[in-house]
């Protein structure tokens, strides 16, 4: 089955992405320290929700002294790069940002993320949110963000942690290994080892992870019922079946999510 497909079938009722409730991706928002017209780069930026949002909190035309209230949702002033290698959520990424923050400037690139040539120092805020692979970590990922954000920027990340040391089943049954992740403190840590000043570290609930997962078995299973004929049916429920068995029996008690944001120093050279 296409990867890409299947993505867009469990995905489909989610607005965020990743184990992150909406409420609290809106107050990690208010909370950033980001001018008025802030320039953000998104590095798996799917559906594009965090880039709408921002455009939406950050909609005043300076340009001609707009007040944000009279264009509220327009995205003016807002400069915005979201790369991702999906077309089934870019798709989605264009058909938000042309309904809700049509005057915002952002571009979306299908791409890989890596391949993505950001000029040194060029962002006010980097962000990868659950797709630190693509950098081939989560330190490499923030080494990655740093270099393109300016002194004084901002670093976001989203990133999985060990809550407890992972059973051995659990990892056979999930093809992955004990060094794909680090606990909640390592990840802190690797931030400050790269120079990086932590901001904020905040863990997601057991209910976030609860809706992130169960939301794909809900659209799992009204796809297949309302596509019998569809040839990748069996593999898509089977899929689901797999993750559904091994978030209940082991990741809800030993896989955590946390959104990670730092603070480039003034003084920090580019590695």
């Amino acid at each position: 089955m296409d990867t890409w497909k299947f993505y867009a079938i469990t995905h489909t009722d989610h607005v965020v992405l990743n184990p992150t409730s909406p409420a609290r991706l809106d107050e990690l928002i208010g909370l950033l320290d980001l001018p008025p017209e802030p320039r953000v780069l998104d590095i798996g930026c799917g559906t594009g929700e965090l880039l709408v949002r921002l455009a939406e909190a950050h909609g005043a035309d300076r340009s001609t002294g707009t007040d944000a209230s009279e264009v509220s949702g327009s995205g003016a002033g807002f400069r915005g790069v979201g790369v991702d290698d999906s077309p089934p959520f870019l798709a989605r990424a264009r058909e938000s940002v042309a309904q809700r923050v049509p005057r915002a400037a952002i571009e979306l690139l299908e791409m890989d993320g890596a391949d993505y040539d950001a000029a040194a120092a060029s962002f006010d805020l980097a962000c990868c949110l659950g797709a630190s692979w693509v950098f081939g970590g989560h330190r490499g990922t923030l080494r990655a963000l740093s270099r393109a954000v300016r002194p004084g920027g901002q670093v976001l990340v989203g990133e999985p942690f060990w809550k407890t040391e992972p059973a051995a089943e659990y990892l056979a049954w999930a093809g992955m290994t004990g060094a794909d992740f680090a606990g909640h403190a390592e990840n802190v840590a690797i931030g400050e080892s790269e120079g990086l000043v932590p901001l904020l570290a905040w863990v997601s609930s057991d209910e976030d992870w609860d809706r992130y997962e169960t939301l794909m078995w809900r659209a799992a299973a009204r796809y297949g019922a309302v596509n019998p004929d569809d040839p990748d049916r069996s593999e898509l429920l089977e899929r689901v079946a797999h993750a559904r068995h091994e978030y209940l029996a082991w990741g809800r008690e030993t896989l955590g999510w946390a959104l990670y944001l730092f603070g480039r120093p003034a003084d920090l050279q580019p590695a």
